[in-house]
């Protein structure tokens, strides 16, 4: 009876440690209500502030409309962006932003037309009690320094927003560019999936966060179907990889997304684990599953009935990592974390692993995304090469239409010496203050 109490305290114990984990420190109601409304800017009025005019305008009326769920149109029209000239150093590199705004439940005309900004601001505010569809002003930062502010609509995709983005940076619209969430304290990265809602993962962030969305280019984003060989034949020689032409690319892409399930890669091999609360890492076996992350435990062998459960992908995202061998002594720098979107700070339910070399990396990192997403993932390649086809952008010609149905040429291959691995790009750390 002993050792059940004590197996029982200890329980209770883990599950108040990750109550504290997924739960910001307690505030006052007043502060915790106004952050509903304004997260990363000083207050709600700021945040409009940042809004142009005729943004503005399209809020108010946004507000004052008797739109319902179901008229979808509604949404197209109200999602609008608005164009940022470069902001100074102190707002550049603060928070990003988002003001949670909603359409309202009760619609009532205002008895007057607001004139001014002043006017339609307060207009705004005093419509946000009765908020029903959550709406965020967010400070999108480019890598220049500048940014750009765009209203979102809750049910926006981060696709939507590239599109929105494309349109007002004039940018060359490559299936490259990538919506990107950054955590300092924890020095981590994550790049959203297209099919995702941006304002899901926005809504965990603390107040006060100094998190950050950056409009980027990731050349690995979409690297399982541009050189799905890497992943599906990697434990070929370098020799045997390099060089394979489309036509067997395509079969590859077709073999394994093709059918009604995803087919994961087959990885496995020896990362190295941190240990909770600990600058410890040690070296544990891993097994890649579409369910999952499994490891070897010691004196065991790699067959399924020996293989123990590390962590389930539906609850967890994966996140690049920057400067950890100096950050926690990790063996190299070339690390990714699973969690749960909701912790925002240091926790044991945090997992840490550590690749050899950036080859390794890329191979886990996107080998994972391939695991959790599944068809998503293919879709939103397919929607993203067929936007800029209709573009009829320059880079569209490195880019094969993948889902064509045709029958393929036999597989051809050349030796060569070194394959170009193309290694995925460094954490893009916040600038130091004060810098243009």
């Amino acid at each position: 009876m002993e050792d059940i109490d004590a197996m029982f305290s200890h329980l209770l114990g883990e599950i108040d440690h990750l109550s504290q984990s997924l739960k910001p420190a307690e505030e006052d109601p007043a502060s915790h209500k106004e952050s509903t409304f304004s997260i990363g800017f000083t207050d709600l009025n700021e945040s409009l502030n940042e809004l142009e005019d005729h943004d503005l305008d399209a809020l108010v009326a946004d507000l004052g409309s008797k739109s319902t769920p179901q008229e979808s149109s509604t949404y197209q029209h109200n999602s609008t962006l608005a164009d940022n000239q470069t902001v100074p150093p102190n707002m550049t590199h603060g928070s990003a932003a988002a003001a949670a705004l909603a359409l309202p439940a009760n619609n009532e005309p205002s008895k007057r037309e607001p004139q001014t900004k002043a006017d339609k601001i307060k207009l705004a505010l005093e419509k946000l009690t009765e908020a029903k569809f959550k709406k965020l002003i967010v400070k999108v930062l480019m890598s220049d320094g500048s940014s750009k502010t765009l209203m979102v609509d809750e049910r926006q995709t981060i696709r939507e927003v590239l599109d929105k983005l494309f349109e007002k940076t004039h940018c060359d619209c490559s299936l490259d560019w990538c919506l990107c969430e950054t955590n300092p304290e924890l020095a981590i990265e994550r790049g959203f999936e297209d099919h995702e809602c941006l304002v899901d993962p926005l809504s965990v962030w603390p107040r006060h966060s100094q998190n950050k969305i950056y409009f980027v280019l990731r050349p690995q984003k979409y690297v399982m179907f541009t050189e799905p060989q890497l992943f599906y034949m990697w434990k070929k020689k370098k020799a045997c990889l390099g060089k394979i032409n489309e036509d067997a690319k395509r079969l590859l892409i077709k073999e394994n997304f093709g059918g009604s399930t995803v087919i994961v890669p087959d990885l496995e091999g020896t990362l190295h684990l941190k240990e909770d609360g600990k600058k410890v890492w040690k070296p544990r076996y891993f097994v890649l599953r579409a369910s999952g992350i499994y490891y070897v435990p010691k004196g065991k062998t790699k067959s399924s009935s020996d293989l123990v459960c590390f962590v389930h992908f539906d609850k967890v995202d994966i996140y690049s990592t920057d400067n950890y061998k100096q950050k926690y002594r990790a063996p190299t720098n070339f690390c990714f974390m699973l969690k749960h979107p909701c912790i925002q700070k240091e926790s044991h339910y945090i997992k840490f692993l550590c690749c050899d070399d950036e080859r390794t990396l890329l191979l886990w990192v996107n080998s994972i995304r391939i695991a959790k997403y599944g068809t998503f993932l293919y879709e939103n390649y397919q929607a993203a090469v067929t936007r800029m086809s209709r573009r009829q952008t320059p880079q569209f010609a490195a880019y094969r239409d993948v889902s064509t149905t045709h029958n393929p040429s036999p597989p051809m291959m050349t030796n060569v010496e070194d394959y170009p691995y193309e290694p995925p790009p460094d954490f893009i750390p916040p600038p130091p203050p004060g810098h243009a």
